[in-house]
């Protein structure tokens, strides 16, 4: 073959040497490992094809665009060569073209103007193939502008005599009201209308688009409900009734009169379904409107347990999150279903266990939290997640806190379970365990004897020290542990064990804010030893715990850390102090113990916000009138100077005191002097050069123009906004934050207790309460920090539109109309020259290709 029309050839004219779609496929297989080498080619050779006359060659380039742009390659360069495949008249090109412009137009697509007329061309076409297929596209990449133009042309389809038609028309309304609400309104009554089409998939269509639009804006559909209601009543198709009961799901909240009229068709409907997704929906909406119906809610939780008895992995999951609605309404009426719901936590689908756990969370009681938990930290010893064990162990802690520690009747046995939590290593949530752990020893009084001996177990662990020191790692357990020893050293039996271990050199490889506190400490657990020493009159116990200190003290002095290093210091001076003191004979025990004397109370998190502003007093007033630049110009200049001081002359032995000179008027004057000098010197150098730029005429600087330094210094200086960039900043400034010494538990949501529990008899344990300050003010500090955030979106709050009010004249679809040319611009000057004609003729013929390609548009 040459190219020409062959019989035996079966391929058309034009395309004898063009790969096919599937040449390309097999070609990318083929050249593995080479793949971008080889798709390089191809494009290459697309391009040459995109620029042939004929047709069906651009059509199948196209084609082979559209299976690179799955490969993730950007066409949109062949955006004009894909609009020239969408306007031809064959439908097989004409699929391809919509295909491709699918998958690669949006919003930022110039060429996107281009289709308006295109569009409506094929949404006028007898061909409801075309029509639809136009539909299918416009759907896709519909922009504003595009919304505006065809709103009215879809709107027109919507009442076509074929429901093929209907049925599209009606669904691509929802996306141009996306982008055009203001269509909204207009088109609402025939919207109205087509729920009550006699055609089933158009009436389905036409409900779900008001689902759709309801989602978000529920109230502006309430007059629809008589109109649904019926329709749920007539209607077998399933898929329609799992549409109108989810409306119905979001109109019952705001309308309590529907949810009487709802009562009995959903009970109907949950006890003769087959559908497991209808049930499921069914069961939603009553839990969404109608919550307080006691009968109707008890027969939620009978049909849920079918869910979660089923061995679908997907229905067990629906079951548990329903369940999990349901638990803020109806606690008791899930307490039956709590061995069923601990099963799923054996399940190998993490996303059940997840649920299971949510939903475990809530169904704790007095009564059935020591067995929950017990059966939870069994599972954290059997998993292999280290994800999932995290998960688990935030979930005990969060059970057993909520509501200010309410379920628990022993603290004892909670110490004992965050204790044994600490084994599992790998964890993240050891500062969430040290939390709890200073939270419940600083708050119960009867419980810090027996949490002491729990933290010097924790101190005598050495795999804590060993494990890795990674962020909120298991070796926070450690600062907790620390604080309370030397807090609370009045329980310890030897505190002079305690004191050696904590002194121990593997100390020094813990996180910086971890050493501080083991710094802090050793000197409260000194003074407990010196006084207990002194008392009994043994010195030799004194002078070597003292000289043992000032020889260990000093591995601290050497950390990187900034904090830790203050600290060591001061209490290495000190303990040399009191060392020099004890030889002389003194008593010192009394004067130290005073320093850790009295008792650290509680206090809330929020209490610093809840602190009144006193009257008068005007935090964003200036305390000092703010210095103006030009102040600071005069104070300081370029030439300030730094000064080396000595150790003795200066607050910190080795330390760098900045010194500021003012300088003389006799500097200055040399200053400019010098610089004027520069400046001539620039000029001269800029006259001789040949490839210099000079300045435009009127712009050059006068006599009486700023010298260099000034103008430099009138310079606008703008901010950079750095955005979202986030700076790396060494860790040692957060290591150098002074430990916080207590750290409050969150109270959860509480909820009403049963009577057989209020029954149960506890020792009464005092949960110190938070302090606040006094004439605290201001609401709840959730409500504060973490406001409700139901803002809709873009899209959808344009669209909360007032459906109920009737059209005004200036709400209508914008129609295309034909510009009027005034009777006078057609008019032509009688002495025109004949050269400026001959001139606008050549202009046309250059713009004939492109006028063709438009009437094609056309």
């Amino acid at each position: 073959c040459s190219g020409h029309f062959c019989t035996v050839c079966p391929r058309t004219p034009g395309k004898m040497f063009e790969k096919t779609l599937s040449d390309l496929v097999r070609g990318i297989r083929a050249h593995k490992g080479e793949e971008g080498t080889f798709i390089a080619s191809c494009l290459s050779e697309i391009k040459s094809e995109l620029r042939q006359e004929n047709p069906l060659v651009k059509a199948n380039a196209v084609s082979k665009l559209i299976y690179i742009q799955m490969l993730g390659y950007d066409i949109e360069w062949a955006a004009f060569n894909i609009i020239e495949v969408m306007s031809n008249p064959k439908f097989t090109c004409k699929r391809i073209g919509y295909l491709a412009a699918t998958q690669c137009f949006h919003e930022g697509t110039d060429v996107v103007m281009l289709c308006t007329n295109l569009i409506r061309k094929d949404l006028s076409s007898g061909n409801i193939y075309d029509t639809g297929l136009a539909m299918n596209g416009l759907a896709c990449f519909v922009t504003t502008d595009l919304a505006r133009d065809l709103a009215n042309d879809v709107l027109a389809l919507c009442v076509s005599s074929k429901p093929y038609v209907r049925k599209k028309a009606l669904l691509v309304m929802y996306k141009i009201f996306l982008r055009f609400p203001d269509a909204l309104r207009p088109a609402f009554s025939r919207l109205k209308e087509k729920i009550e089409d006699p055609d089933s998939s158009v009436q389905c269509a036409a409900v779900s688009v008001i689902c759709e639009l309801a989602r978000k804006n529920p109230k502006n559909y309430i007059s629809l409900a008589p109109t649904l209601f019926k329709i749920m009543q007539d209607s077998n198709n399933n898929w329609m009734l799992i549409k109108i009961i989810k409306l119905f799901g979001a109109i019952t909240p705001l309308e309590p009169r529907l949810a009487k009229k709802l009562q009995d068709p959903l009970t109907t409907l949950i006890h003769s379904t087959s559908a497991m997704s209808l049930l499921f929906e069914c069961v939603m909406t009553v839990i969404s409107g109608m919550p307080k119906n006691v009968n109707l809610m008890q027969l939620c939780v009978s049909k849920l347990r079918l869910f979660v008895e089923d061995s679908d992995q997907n229905l067990r999951y629906l079951g548990l999150l329903a369940m999990s609605k349901i638990l803020p309404h109806q606690p008791k009426a899930l307490l039956q279903l709590k061995d069923l719901v601990m099963e799923c936590l054996d399940s190998h689908d993490d996303s059940i266990r997840l649920r299971a756990l949510d939903l475990i969370v809530g169904m704790v009681t007095k009564k059935n939290l020591v067995e929950i938990v017990k059966r939870l930290v069994t599972h954290i010893e059997e998993s292999e997640s280290t994800y999932y064990r995290d998960e688990v162990i935030s979930k005990v802690i969060s059970m057993c806190r909520q509501s200010n520690y309410q379920y628990i009747t022993d603290f004892e046995w909670y110490i004992t379970v965050l204790v044994g939590m600490t084994k599992f290593e790998g964890t993240t949530h050891g500062k969430l365990l040290a939390s709890q752990i200073l939270d419940v020893t600083i708050r119960v009084k009867d419980v810090r004897q027996f949490s002491v001996k729990q933290m010097v177990t924790i101190l005598d662990n050495t795999h804590l020290f060993l494990s890795k020191t990674s962020k909120d790692g298991i070796c926070e357990v450690l600062y907790a542990a620390a604080w309370v020893v030397g807090e609370f050293s009045e329980y310890l039996s030897d505190p002079r064990e305690v004191l050696d271990v904590m002194l121990n050199p593997k100390v020094t490889s813990l996180p910086g804010h971890i050493q501080a506190v083991f710094v802090q400490n050793i000197l409260k657990l000194y003074a407990s030893i010196l006084v207990q020493a002194e008392s009994q009159g043994a010195q030799e116990t004194i002078e070597e715990v003292g000289g043992m200190l000032v020889d260990k003290l000093p591995a601290f002095v050497q950390s990187g850390d900034l904090e830790v290093q203050e600290r060591a210091c001061c209490i290495l001076q000190l303990m040399k102090y009191i060392v020099k003191l004890q030889g002389k004979g003194a008593s010192v025990s009394g004067d130290l113990a005073a320093l850790f004397a009295g008792e650290l109370n509680p206090v809330a998190p929020k209490a610093q916000k809840k602190v009144p502003v006193p009257d008068g007093l005007d935090l964003d007033k200036w305390i000092n009138e703010p210095i103006d630049e030009s102040d600071k110009d005069e104070d300081f200049s370029l030439g300030d100077s730094f000064s080396f001081v000595s150790g003795k002359d200066s607050s910190y032995n080795g330390g760098i005191e900045k010194t500021y000179k003012k300088k003389s008027k006799k500097e200055e004057k040399e200053e400019q002097e010098e610089m004027e000098r520069m400046r001539k010197q620039r000029e001269v150098e800029r006259a001789s050069n040949p490839h210099y730029l000079p300045m435009i005429s009127g712009t050059r600087k006068n006599k009486d123009s700023p010298e260099v330094g000034e103008a430099t210094d009138s310079i606008p200086i703008s901010k950079v906004n750095l955005g979202s960039l986030s700076l790396v900043i060494d860790d040692a400034k957060e290591k150098g934050k002074k430990a916080k010494k207590g750290k409050k538990g969150k109270k959860g949501k509480g909820r009403k207790q049963e009577k057989e529990e209020e029954e149960i008899a506890r020792p009464v344990v005092m949960v110190a309460k938070e302090e606040m300050p006094e004439g605290a003010v201001g609401g709840s500090s959730e409500e504060e920090e973490n406001p409700t955030n139901d803002a809709l979106d873009e899209a959808h709050r344009k669209l909360n539109i007032d459906l109920s009010e009737p059209l005004r004249d200036d709400e209508i679809l914008p129609v295309p109309k034909h510009r009027v040319v005034p009777e006078t611009a057609g008019l032509k000057l009688e002495d025109e020259d004949s050269k400026e004609k001959k001139k606008k003729k050549k202009k046309k013929k250059k713009h004939v290709r492109w006028k063709s390609f438009l009437f094609i548009l056309e």
